[in-house]
């Protein structure tokens, strides 16, 4: 598994929202918010669900994660995301897989299989080679996606699978916990 982060953004426009809740950010300007009065504000309700975390909401990140199909299918539980992804219906065809494409080394036979399948569609370019290929494809073929996601749902990630029994759950919530940017908005109890 791979995890970078590309880019945060939004923590003080998400800031000068929660103030206007409390009449504190009413007649202010965004380059002029009191960062350290409301940063205790936000840290006080980053764990407080029913609505009152809402502001996390508004802060976007965005990953390049590489991760196994099967991880895919978990995280595509958390809908409020969008994923850009390396696209098996495009790019599957374009080269011969290698055991370095797969979360763990598969079977050489196998591999020679999935190969001679690549081979196949990319010189016949039918929608039945495209299914039978995607069909032999393992859980474990590594997909890279681009993932936007906000700071509300990296922490309802972390808190619902930091112990997860699949490695690569802990592996992200551990990574996201040592590198956003506002990790105690994700961390705190």
């Amino acid at each position: 598994m791979k995890i970078t982060i590309l880019k945060e953004y939004g923590h003080n426009e998400a800031l000068l929202g929660l103030g206007l809740s409390y009449g504190i950010t009413s007649d202010v300007e965004l380059s002029a918010i009191d960062n350290f009065r409301l940063a205790d504000v936000a840290l006080r309700l980053a764990p407080k669900d029913g609505g009152h975390n809402k502001f996390l909401e508004s802060i976007q990140v965005w990953l390049d994660v590489t991760a196994p199909r099967y991880w895919w299918q978990e995280a595509d539980t958390y809908r409020l995301s969008s994923k850009q992804s390396a696209s098996t219906m495009h790019t599957i065809g374009k080269r011969y897989l290698e055991q370095s494409d797969f979360a763990m080394p598969i079977d050489d036979t196998y591999l020679m299989k999935i190969n001679e399948l690549v081979a196949q569609y990319g010189s016949t370019k039918t929608i039945e080679s495209l299914i039978q290929l995607k069909n032999m494809l393992p859980e474990g073929f590594l997909q890279r996606r681009i993932w936007n996601v906000n700071y509300k749902v990296l922490r309802n990630i972390i808190h619902q699978r930091h112990d997860h029994r699949l490695p690569q759950w802990r592996e992200f919530c551990h990574f996201i916990g040592e590198n956003a940017e506002h990790k105690e908005l994700l961390l705190s109890i």
